[in-house]
């Protein structure tokens, strides 16, 4: 199956009346841009009013964003509740997200606790490394273990433990693993279709009004032989 072939209801990893989780696509931006396209928040309120017959303007809060050629695991929130108790989860770090990235370099250590500061520049959309006292500089951390490899690429699972702006793009390139096709932070060329081997894994929380724990693992991007090869070797 392609990326085209896939409806929007085949992509929903999760619902209920709180809360709606996506996997999307490499392509699509999460909220809107100057490109003008359809968002992936605007794809969400189209399904929901269509499968539960709503009238007017659909409720549709952004969790959190991930970069427009990552795949994977975005949350939203369908009640105000739900948002902003979400919103306290971020923030006291109570929102487990892991990563899987694929990278050309082996990484100098199996697994690693990753700490840097990264600034933003608002011009070029890209973060940098920099020293702790530098003035907007924001602290990220992340660790990551080698997962699995085949014979030419490596598998990393990552867990990120504060939520920066291309964070895991730049600390993975930091220690000379730039992610395949990220040609921004360091690859050497990029992929066909402008996505980045870089795909939001999991979440997990606690349900923020029904207080069960819940877990949701994102199937990789289909048509792509690399997250194909790397899938099966999950599986075997």
């Amino acid at each position: 199956m392609t990326l085209e072939a896939l409806t929007f209801a085949e992509r929903v990893l999760f619902e209920d009346n709180h809360l709606l989780i996506v996997n999307k696509l490499p392509s699509e931006i999460v909220q809107g841009d100057k490109t003008g396209d359809v968002p992936l928040v605007e794809e969400a309120k189209a399904y929901i009013k269509d499968r539960y017959g709503k009238p007017g303007d659909v409720f549709l809060g952004v969790v959190h964003r991930i970069d427009r050629p990552v795949s994977g695991v975005v949350l939203f929130a369908r009640t105000s509740k739900a948002l902003s108790r979400l919103n306290a989860m971020l923030k006291e770090k109570q929102i487990r997200k892991r990563y899987l990235a694929v990278v050309k370099q082996k990484p100098p250590r199996p697994g690693e606790h990753l700490t840097h500061h990264l600034k933003k520049n608002e011009k070029q959309n890209k973060s940098y490394l920099v020293g702790a006292g530098t003035s907007g500089a924001k602290e990220a951390e992340l660790i990551y273990s080698l997962a699995s490899q085949s014979d030419r690429y490596y598998l990393l699972e990552v867990e990120l433990l504060t939520g920066r702006h291309h964070q895991v793009r730049a600390q993975l390139a930091s220690i000379g693993c730039p992610i395949k096709g990220d040609v921004k932070y360091g690859y050497d060329r990029p992929n066909r279709d402008g996505s980045i081997h870089l795909h939001a894994w999991s979440v997990e929380f606690e349900h923020p009004v029904r207080k069960q724990p819940i877990k949701v693992v994102a199937p990789f991007p289909p048509g792509c032989p690399l997250w194909s090869y790397f899938s099966r070797l999950q599986h075997q």
